[in-house]
């Protein structure tokens, strides 16, 4: 009997040509497994080409829920933006998605999971180390690691050659993922960072900013404890907020980002993202923080924030350091609820108020007016203290230059003998 085979299946031309390529070189049945994450999918479609292609079966598994609550909110509760700008579209919904094929490999009993992810790219460290978490006695198949297709237009020839559908043309071949969160593009112009993107025929989610409407649109979004749970006044579970806010978002030109970043294997690429609502709720989540965090534990979490990133993006979700930094932002959270408004316009976001029952704020203390809980007075003697290192340096540079130090002979209030000693 043949070994049985999940693929994560996507539809795309790179998981499409992996079908009759792991049948003539595995000698297997392959399982197709099409993880809903709220890509923009004819699941029907999908099913019926994987089944034309060679496949025994075809599922598809809709865990939007859970990737919000269980991957999206932790993410943006820590505030991970991976080296400035971008925010983990792709990173956050791979551990979920190796999750999902190793709940069917263990149903289907079968012995190994495939993916389409390519030797150069960020996703098979990301699909294979959560596979290796959650199941280390899988078999992990890459064929885009050992067979002889070299390019997209290789992989197009196999499938002609077979004369089986191909799912691409030449003429618009981006490398695309997308989900609730964002869409990522790579390729054709793009693989130049010298070149401008050609947003016209890239953006699917946005407008570009100069053709966002000339009037701006404010939208209030609600947090609870770190996490959004209403929109303009209206409560709404998380799928439903993020479509929302990625109608908004997009409507305004909200969230485009062109990167040329760091992957984990040691190389850049370039890309671009589409990310609306993400991007919206990012900056409404920081402006709350503003308001209700102490300065100490926001200053730690900022690098909390950097680490987080980092695990997410290098395919580290399940780990036990993730999991201990989720439980530190966590508790930072518990205070992070209130109200954010914001003013959106041709690609910008701007904050047009904030309120928490949380908040910090004091407007005794921060008020230019003295009030009871501030004296002026008190500032000279902390300013001294606070800044005791520098006038403790500056006078040692003095003395060195031959300035006489004011510190340099303590005065004393009474005469002394000849031993030092006080006659007092």
């Amino acid at each position: 009997m043949s070994k049985k085979i999940i693929l994560a299946y996507s539809g795309g031309l790179d998981t499409t040509v992996i079908i009759p390529w792991l049948k003539e070189n595995q000698d297997c049945e392959v399982i197709a497994v099409c993880v809903d994450v709220g890509q923009a999918a004819d699941w029907k479609a999908i099913q019926k080409r994987a089944m034309a292609i060679g496949a025994s079966a075809c599922y598809v598994a809709d865990v939007k829920k859970e990737y919000v609550e269980e991957y999206i909110w932790p993410a943006l509760k820590a505030g991970a933006i991976y080296e400035d700008k971008y925010l983990l579209g792709t990173s956050t919904a791979r551990p979920l998605i190796a999750k999902v094929l190793v709940e069917y490999a263990r149903k289907e009993k079968a012995t190994a999971v495939a993916h389409g992810a390519t030797g150069k790219g960020n996703d098979q460290v990301r699909f294979d180390l959560g596979i290796m978490a959650l199941a280390p006695d899988l078999e992990i198949i890459a064929p885009w690691r050992i067979w002889k297709i070299k390019s997209r237009e290789d992989a197009m020839r196999f499938l002609a050659r077979r004369k089986l559908p191909i799912p691409v043309t030449k003429k618009n071949s981006y490398s695309m993922d997308d989900n609730l969160w964002h869409i990522s593009h790579e390729g054709l112009e793009l693989e130049d960072p010298a070149n401008e993107p050609q947003l016209k025929k890239l953006l699917a989610m946005t407008v570009a900013p100069e053709k966002a409407s000339n009037k701006a649109e404010y939208a209030e979004i609600e947090f609870d404890k770190g996490i959004p749970v209403a929109l303009n006044g209206k409560k709404m579970e998380g799928v439903q907020l993020i479509n929302q806010l990625n109608k908004i978002g997009g409507a305004n030109g909200i969230g485009i980002v062109d990167l040329v970043e760091n992957r984990v294997v040691g190389m850049k690429s370039r890309g671009v993202y589409e990310t609306p609502g993400g991007s919206i709720l990012y900056y409404a989540h920081k402006e709350l923080e503003y308001l209700c965090l102490d300065r100490q534990t926001y200053s730690f979490k900022q690098q909390v924030s950097m680490k987080m990133a980092e695990l997410i993006y290098g395919g580290l979700w399940f780990t036990p350091l993730r999991e201990a930094l989720s439980a530190f932002v966590d508790n930072t959270q518990t205070s992070v609820s209130g109200k954010v408004r914001l003013k959106l316009y041709k690609g910008s976001i701007s904050s047009a108020g904030v309120t928490s029952p949380n908040s910090l704020y004091n407007t005794s203390l921060a008020s230019f007016t003295t009030g009871e809980l501030f004296n002026h007075a008190d500032a000279k003697g902390f300013i001294k203290l606070y800044g005791l290192p520098v006038l403790v340096r500056s006078l040692m540079e003095l003395e060195k230059k031959g300035g006489k130090s004011p510190a340099a002979k303590p005065k004393t209030t009474g005469k002394t003998n000849s031993k030092g000693k006080s006659k007092k």
